[in-house]
């Protein structure tokens, strides 16, 4: 019997530092560990502080989901000062929220993922010439064509939020900025041409006919744009067999409005199924982490300097309910009931990038929806948020790599405690006291391993499916 054991990393093309240990046999992965190599501590950083700090601090835990990181620290900090966002502004830092997601699932699948089949271990395939020309790092059409794209689309940032990322726009209150008919009509013009980019180039085709697909055998007939050279890859790599998830899916729900979410929460296995975010729980007997398992609500963060070696990772390990849960675009549009989504569910790395790009189509369609909803002589802002002497809220939204949540508590007008879980912190986090893998660590196992390679090309696909944000992950 053949036995190796591999070290995968660093990763390029991932926020952050990665490494993945492997037990091979016999061609295939046996077994995972992920591990998260660098601790970074925001979480201590905030103990003592005004609970409005949280609002400049936290956005810095990432470059790439700052506004996501906003956007839960303000609800948490809402919540514990009994605060709410007019409608109009909860509309607004909808928005502003959604074109940062939009744009990061543009960038992961034009600049992270779709790059990873230029490699010369596929130039016998018929497809490989026009991935080279459409998706070669800093050269290929794609590419250049995405990060344009991406640049004009992010005007509604510097329009809306003032800058990005770090912006302070986003507040318990609602949003600083009242756009006016002229801000209207600006974001009017840069989401049409956001469209007309999407259908020439990512889609091929109308929005509306993509983000109608119902079932797998339509989507595997979809040969138009880049979306249709991905579709053509899968079916001749046989991605949806690789990295196979659980089909046990968590959303927080995404863009939290006066009359509901844009995208649905809620827990699917097999089925909805009630989600109570009270059975959150974060097991550290897998990570350098000192204290008992807990709910984020009471959690802390205590490093273990001695890095005793049953663990392997500064990640924490979330468990809902006791059992691990797979977080992402994926799973939001399958808790929002879209028929391909649910169609798809359990699947691996064709599953996890199609329901990125069905949200970025139906994403899109949101963003013109709530830009035409703009109410210019509303209130956006309900009020300042004041200083707080006692209290305690949750932060919970979906950044673009899924759900992410703060908690947060407030003794004596100081932060007393300040928890964040991240959406890699539940899809790439270690095992738990039963054993149980992460949502990664489980979808490794059986990729299959070549004759020396020290970097697996199936493992990068499956690691890449889930869109890592690793400075994140432990904050």
């Amino acid at each position: 019997m053949s036995e190796a054991r591999l070290v995968v990393g660093p990763f390029n093309r991932v926020e952050g530092d990665l490494e993945v240990h492997l037990d091979v046999t016999e061609g295939q992965v046996a077994s995972a560990r992920v591990t998260a190599p660098l601790f970074r501590g925001f979480e201590q950083m905030l103990e003592g502080k005004d609970p409005r700090d949280a609002l400049t601090v936290t956005p810095r835990i990432c470059g790439i989901c700052s506004i996501s990181q906003s956007a839960a620290a303000a609800r948490a900090l809402g919540a514990a000062a009994g605060m709410e966002p007019t409608p109009q502004g909860a509309a607004m830092a909808a928005l502003i929220h959604a074109v940062e997601n939009a744009s990061d699932h543009l960038i992961h699948f034009n600049l992270f993922f779709m790059p990873d089949f230029t490699r010369p271990a596929y130039a016998g395939q018929p497809w490989h010439r026009r991935v080279v020309d459409r998706f070669t790092a800093g050269q290929g059409g794609a590419v250049r064509a995405a990060v344009e794209a991406r640049a004009q689309l992010m005007h509604i940032l510097g329009l809306m939020a003032g800058k990005w990322p770090h912006t302070l726009a986003i507040q318990p209150g609602g949003v600083t900025l009242a756009p006016g008919p002229r801000e209207k009509v600006r974001i009017e013009i840069t989401l049409r041409a956001f469209r007309r980019y999407l259908e020439t180039t990512v889609f091929g085709g109308k929005l509306e006919d993509f983000a109608g697909i119902e079932t797998v055998s339509s989507l595997m007939r979809w040969d138009r744009g880049d979306a249709g050279l991905f579709i053509e890859i899968a079916q001749a790599l046989d991605l949806d067999r690789l990295g196979r998830g659980s089909g046990r899916y968590l959303s927080f729900g995404a863009y939290p409005l006066a009359e509901g979410h844009g995208f649905a929460p809620g827990l699917w296995e097999g089925g909805p199924v009630p989600f109570d975010p009270s059975a959150i729980v974060e097991d550290l007997s897998h990570a350098w982490m000192l204290g008992p398992a807990a709910h984020p609500s009471t959690g802390e963060t205590r490093p273990d300097a001695a890095m005793r070696s049953e663990a392997y990772s500064w990640c924490k390990a979330p468990r809902l309910a006791g059992r691990p849960v797979e977080v992402g675009a994926l799973a939001r549009q399958v808790v929002d009931g879209h028929p391909l989504a649910q169609a798809l569910a359990g699947g691996g790395v064709l599953a996890r990038v199609a329901g990125r790009l069905l949200e970025l189509a139906r994403t899109q369609v949101l963003m013109e929806h709530l830009c035409a909803a703009i109410e210019t002589n509303a209130r956006f802002m309900s009020g300042p948020v004041g200083r707080i002497e006692n209290g305690h809220g949750a932060g919970l939204v979906e950044a673009a790599r899924g759900a992410l949540g703060h908690w947060l508590r407030v003794e004596k007008g100081r932060i007393a405690g300040y928890q964040i879980i991240a959406p890699t912190t539940w899809n790439f986090s270690p095992r738990d006291a039963a054993g149980i893998p992460g949502p990664l660590e489980a979808a490794l196992v059986g990729a299959p391993v070549g004759e020396g390679e020290a970097s697996p090309v199936a493992v990068q696909h499956i690691v890449r499916s889930f869109d890592p944000c690793m400075v994140c992950t432990v904050h």
